[in-house]
């Protein structure tokens, strides 16, 4: 981690960026007297712009231009949507640079890393998504009536996206690309925290063809914008990332009207060193598994397993390699580890820092504050000796910090494994080939990694078990939630 060449990409200066506007109808407006909303560099602290602050009226208004504009947009073959949707994916590489400075300013991510992350993954999904769009179609079924049977693939009508704070870009994309590929209007709500970057693609989605209407973006808070969105009877189906809390809050709203709804909530997923493990490759794997995008990451890995042939050795392994990982400003090159999204998430995990200690956890390292600039900074955080009971093991923190536990047998690991309320990812460390396809076959988790941590594409499916969700992002899996079956049964 502390040696991978990041220094050697392209600089990036902290951008200045205007008040943002609503984005209703392929025109920027002003909301309808809900106010504004502060945006907040991470890093230090302070304001870099304001939002406008959407309310019901706000999003009544884009759900109305997106029911105006769906129709003629779903009209559109595969292939006339495929071509915008690559403009996208073009548009994206075109301005990696203002999208990468927005991101890592709004949000506190490392240049580097949301150079080759962020803004990359979210060309790839455009591109993907562009392919996906001309594979639509149905399918004749034989059947011992006399008549000619098929089946046809629509498009649902107005999707509601509701987005977190952590991976603006990549979230929203993984929404609003295969619903525009699948014929749909979209109206995104993106996180209160982190809006900036919803903005900025809503201007590159109007350069590429996308017609007015067809996206719209109401910026605010939840409980204003978002419960709107969430009750609007014009709103065909509900998109959400978020925490599971939310979520469940989220879904019950949606029921009410019986929308369809994918759910990708928290997560707190456990990775597993057995005995044979490549230890070098294993502790790149664990500590990108907790650090990366400062462990605001619902597909972390912040449970560590180990056998306890290793524990020790992992345990010394992990506190000088993770002591130094460098953490410090975004737009410095040479940064791994950047701020928290917002003060209230480090005073969150000060919190589970503190339960720790109290419930006799042994901070191998870490476990404080960075004080730097003004800005929400947190030391990547190791602690060992926790029970399997404790809430700092059991519940999603959400922050640099990773524990770690021993245990004995294979039947024990994927125990302790399951033994938490989620099952977003799981990853297992081993050598041996039939022990990896056993123990992932075991493992409760949308997604399993075996000898590394993270690795996604927009071809692969991801999504949550348990309370960790329903539905799925990515693939054609998505695309297909975005649509609607119909049968057509012909009399001959």
């Amino acid at each position: 981690m502390t040696d991978s060449g990041l220094q050697d990409v392209p600089a990036v200066s902290r951008p200045h960026v205007e008040p943002g506007r609503l984005y209703i109808d392929g025109q920027w407006c002003e909301a309808n007297a809900k106010g504004r909303r502060d945006v907040i560099d991470p890093s230090t602290g302070k304001v870099v712009t304001t939002v406008a602050e959407a309310g019901a009226a706000d999003v009544d208004a884009a759900v109305t231009a997106g029911r105006r504009a769906s129709g003629p947009w779903a009209r559109m073959s595969g292939r006339e949507r495929a071509r915008v949707l690559h403009r996208v994916a073009d548009l994206v590489r075109r301005r990696a640079d203002e999208l990468v400075a927005v991101e890592s300013l709004d949000v506190g991510k490392p240049v580097s890393l949301c150079r080759a992350v962020d803004v990359a993954t979210t060309a790839e999904i455009y591109e993907y998504y562009s392919g996906l769009a001309q594979t639509i179609q149905g399918a004749t079924r034989q059947i011992p009536i006399p008549s000619h049977a098929y089946t046809s693939r629509e498009p649902l009508g107005v999707v509601g996206a509701i987005t977190p704070f952590n991976f603006p870009l990549i979230l929203s994309s993984a929404k609003i690309a295969p619903a525009l590929a699948a014929g749909n209007a979209v109206v995104h709500k993106p996180a209160e925290d982190t809006p900036l970057s919803a903005l900025l693609m809503a201007e590159i989605l109007a350069e590429a063809g996308v017609p007015d209407g067809v996206l719209n973006v109401v910026t605010g808070a939840g409980a204003e914008a978002g419960e709107a969105l969430l009750r609007h009877p014009g709103i065909d189906k509900i998109a959400f990332t978020g925490s599971t809390e939310i979520g469940r809050h989220a879904a019950r709203m949606a029921g009410e009207a019986l929308k369809p709804v994918t759910m990708e909530l928290g997560g707190n997923a456990a990775q597993i060193v057995f005995e044979d493990a490549d230890l070098d490759k294993a502790i790149g794997s664990v500590i990108k598994g907790f650090v990366f995008n400062t462990g605001q990451f619902c597909m972390g890995g912040p449970r560590l397993l180990v056998h306890r042939s290793l524990y020790d050795t992992v345990l010394e392994i992990l506190a000088g390699a993770v002591a130094g990982v460098p953490v410090g400003d975004p737009f410095d090159p040479a940064t791994v580890v950047g701020p928290m999204a917002a003060e209230r998430h480090l005073a969150k995990v000060e919190r589970y820092v503190a339960l720790a200690r109290e419930q006799g956890g042994r901070i191998v390292t870490g476990g404080e504050r960075l004080e730097l600039g003004g800005g929400y900074y947190y030391r990547p955080t190791i602690i060992a000796g926790l029970d399997d009971d404790s809430r700092v093991v059991q519940e999603e923190i959400f922050g640099p910090v990773l524990t770690v536990q021993p245990f004995g047998t294979e039947d024990e690991a994927v125990e302790l494994a399951n033994g938490t309320p989620y099952g977003l990812a799981a990853g297992l460390q081993t050598t041996d080939l039939a022990r990896a396809h056993r123990v992932a076959a075991r493992l409760e988790a949308g997604i399993v990694w075996v000898n590394d941590w993270a690795m996604l594409d927009p071809a692969i499916p991801f999504g949550g078990v348990k309370q960790s969700g329903y539905g799925r992002e990515y693939g054609p899996e998505a695309l297909e939630s975005y649509t609607k079956v119909k049968s057509v049964v012909i009399a001959l």
